[in-house]
């Protein structure tokens, strides 16, 4: 019997997250383009410069609608007819508002990108804003809101956020609106939000896949470019000012079987240059099932399925306005609150004097710059993260870089980063459960004033 030869492994392929190619079209739109061969299925990112700060008083929850109002319908075609349409093109398109601005994300086969397109382009030049559609995604949004009050998640995102940021912020406030706010979005302030937010000049787009024997720039200039707008000046961009006294607030859920725990601060945005060591840091601590927090939390003590720690961009500038949400998240069961959090203060104390090992930060670039290949497999992936560099105002090569920038950076910089931004002094901590049982272990940690509101 004759065998083949047993098969080798090839050779390693030096791997780099795609660089796009930029230019613009003679409306102003910028366009971002990225040629990914295999990648028969096109991810489209539509940056809009409609920031949740930019929402008028009173009106939050506007962007929001406006955003979904975009991939519904427009003036051509009903909600049901647009739906239609992407379907036949085996589309899907979505859209959803943030503090950096609304994005409008499309999938589509290369084969049907030019209908696709189409249609992209008749909801930003034409959306459907009629009194009747505008009212059903506001009674849309209203019963929305009792869920996300319901989910402890949610609960404590919402109360972490009014902690930290001054009322005045809209930072302070839910990104999608409360029930009062949505309320009293119409349809005319709709409009007026999306007369004064959108437009090609001050947008961007984002194209990646397959181009192959693709026309972009003639699909471009017969569909997008069609889009048309005035110009207009760059918003003013207000610092963010934070206040991250250490403190305790329990959202009182009187018979909760576990608690939320959501523990915060403000920190630094991509443009630090601290970003990538603190990047490691943070990942050693709570990125993975065998960082420090689950470790102890999880493996030794048994008090949660996890508990992750995490860095969060809210709005990110090159001037030294941005800021990230840096967070340490989890659940465990009622009666665990007070050893988890007493627990969950060691580690951090640990840490601080004790520094992470090698070990660690080579197991955290081994998992954060290894597996960026895989994470990169799909063009929306790569759209979704140059989008997200337009949006933070970061060179087109950061991605690159960042990767770059994570395998030189040493033990003793991670652990400067990762103590600096989880000084066990300086966390607000939320607590989503019961009050009545959790309140008295909690008050006997010493890690700030306790304070009880309602759920």
């Amino acid at each position: 019997m004759e065998f083949h030869p047993q098969p080798t492994a090839g050779e390693a392929r030096p791997w780099a997250f795609p660089a796009p190619e930029r230019g613009a079209l003679p409306n102003g739109l910028t366009v971002l383009r990225c040629h990914r061969p295999g990648q028969q299925v096109v991810a489209v990112e539509i940056s809009l410069a409609a920031p949740l700060e930019a929402e008028p008083e009173g009106l939050d929850g506007v962007a929001t609608i406006m955003a979904r109002a975009l991939s519904e319908g427009t003036d051509k075609h009903s909600a049901e007819e647009f739906a239609a349409e992407l379907e036949r093109c085996g589309a899907t398109l979505d859209a959803h508002a943030d503090h950096p601005g609304v994005r409008v994300s499309l999938e589509v086969p290369v084969s049907r990108l030019r209908k696709a397109l189409g249609l992209l382009a008749d909801a930003l030049r034409a959306p459907l804003f009629s009194d009747s559609e505008v009212g059903r995604l506001v009674t849309n949004r209203l019963d929305e809101i009792p869920h996300e009050q319901a989910n402890p998640a949610r609960r404590a995102a919402k109360q972490l956020s009014k902690e930290l940021f001054p009322a005045t912020s809209r930072m302070s406030r839910p990104r999608q609106g409360t029930e009062e706010t949505v309320g009293r979005i119409d349809a005319k302030g709709v409009r007026a939000f999306y007369d004064a937010h959108v437009r090609p000049a001050t947008a961007t787009a984002v194209i990646v896949g397959d181009l192959t024997g693709v026309d972009v720039d003639a699909l471009l200039a017969e569909t997008l470019g069609d889009w048309t707008g005035d110009t207009s000046e760059p918003r003013p961009v207000p610092p963010v000012t934070a206040d991250d006294t250490g403190r305790v607030v329990i959202v009182d859920r009187p018979g909760a079987v576990q608690t939320q725990l959501l523990i915060g601060r403000v920190g630094p945005d991509r443009h630090d240059r601290v970003w990538p060591a603190q990047v490691l840091g943070t990942y050693c601590l709570g990125g993975t099932l065998t960082s420090r927090l689950d470790r102890v939390l999880r493996e030794e003590k048994g008090y949660t399925y996890g508990v992750r720690a995490f860095a969060q961009v809210l709005r990110s500038d090159p001037n030294g306005t941005g800021a990230s949400m840096l967070a340490i998240s989890g659940s465990v069961d009622t009666e665990s609150t007070g050893p988890a959090l007493d627990d969950l203060w060691k580690v951090l104390r640990t840490l601080a004097a004790e520094g992470l090992t090698d070990a660690e930060r080579e197991t955290a670039v081994q998992n954060l710059v290894g597996v960026a290949p895989l994470k990169y497999e799909t063009a929306a992936s790569v759209a979704d993260t140059l989008a997200d560099q337009v949006e933070q105002h970061l060179p087109d090569d950061f991605q690159a870089r960042l990767y770059e920038r994570l395998a030189e950076t040493g033990t003793v910089e991670s652990t400067a980063a990762v103590v600096s931004a989880f000084p066990g002094d300086r966390l607000v901590t939320v607590l989503v459960g019961d009050a009545s049982v959790i309140r008295e272990p909690v008050e006997a940690l010493d890690i700030g004033e306790v304070k009880v509101v309602t759920g």
